[in-house]
């Protein structure tokens, strides 16, 4: 079913990329979008996958993502009492209980197009985008954003006010990922293809993106892009090449990531949080 979906999709792609429009598609065209969406929110397909140890974008996915924005309108829509105008509506969310799933009234909104996994928690105010794909047991907290593409593995803690970026565009480039076990501390921001190894423990508001280095004290080196798995991550400030500078006295200092070995300790902390959700 899915070889078929994407030949659907591919097909589509190339009649939108010679000109196909919104006002031009018709209900074939759209019973396509709707099947990739379902297909989506089932986890028959993902945006990328580990493949070989490295996390590989399937462009086909992405490529049906943005379909849903190049070839349908935008229509209004009405959800718990709000009218709103998006090309897209919300997610139903009657299959999440039959799932051990919870989610909290009444800002918690899930995008169509996203998965969410069984014995998930989510907590309002919190935004999962189209393309995201959250896994089995996962935290999504108050505050919290999950990117357009984004892939959240199973067991994850997002603490409070943690963005999840995505990576929608360019297609071949992998979205931000957070593997199995990962805890990420409240504020926390995950960006730009970032990603995070399973079982990690991200302090409070540290920012992982690839422009900033990872100084890993257990391997000894200096990484972009990723976090190893089983690492206790925080934030740092370094001195910048910029210096001293006469505007300002004491140099001149850039964010940078330090990683070591995760303690037992901070295992037991996390441990007990995640006993408080089940």
């Amino acid at each position: 079913m899915n070889s078929t979906l994407e030949s659907d999709v591919t097909a589509l792609w190339e009649r939108y990329d010679d000109g196909l429009t919104a006002a031009e598609a018709g209900r074939e065209e759209l019973d396509t979008l709707d099947a990739f969406l379902d297909a989506l929110e089932a986890g028959e397909v993902r945006a990328a996958e580990k493949r070989d140890g490295t996390w590989t974008a399937n462009e086909w996915v992405k490529r049906g993502v943005l379909l849903n924005f190049g070839l349908r309108e935008t229509v209004a829509h009405h959800h718990g009492g709000v009218d709103y105008h998006d090309v897209l509506p919300l997610r139903r969310t009657d299959d999440l209980h039959e799932r051990g799933t919870r989610n909290t009234p009444d800002g918690t909104v899930i995008r169509r197009g996203a998965y969410v996994g069984s014995d998930a928690i989510l907590m309002s105010p919190a935004f999962v985008n189209v393309g995201a794909h959250v896994g089995d047991g996962t935290l999504v907290d108050s505050c919290d954003t999950v990117g357009s593409c984004a892939q959240i593995g199973e067991g994850v803690k997002l603490g409070a006010n943690t963005l999840v970026g995505g990576v929608l565009e360019p297609v071949e480039d992998a979205p931000v990922v957070v593997e199995d076990g990962v805890s990420l501390g409240a504020g926390c921001r995950v960006t730009s293809g970032f990603v995070v190894g399973e079982d990690s423990v991200v302090g409070e508001n540290t920012l992982l993106t690839p422009r900033i280095p990872i100084y890993d004290l257990v391997e000894e080196e200096v990484r972009y892009g990723e976090l190893p798995p089983e690492r206790r991550a925080f934030i740092r400030y370094v001195e910048s090449s910029v210096g001293e500078h006469d505007l300002f006295e004491g140099g001149a200092y850039k964010p940078a990531v330090v990683a070591t070995h995760v303690e037992e300790d901070t295992l037991e902390a996390t441990r007990r949080e995640g006993a408080l959700r089940e």
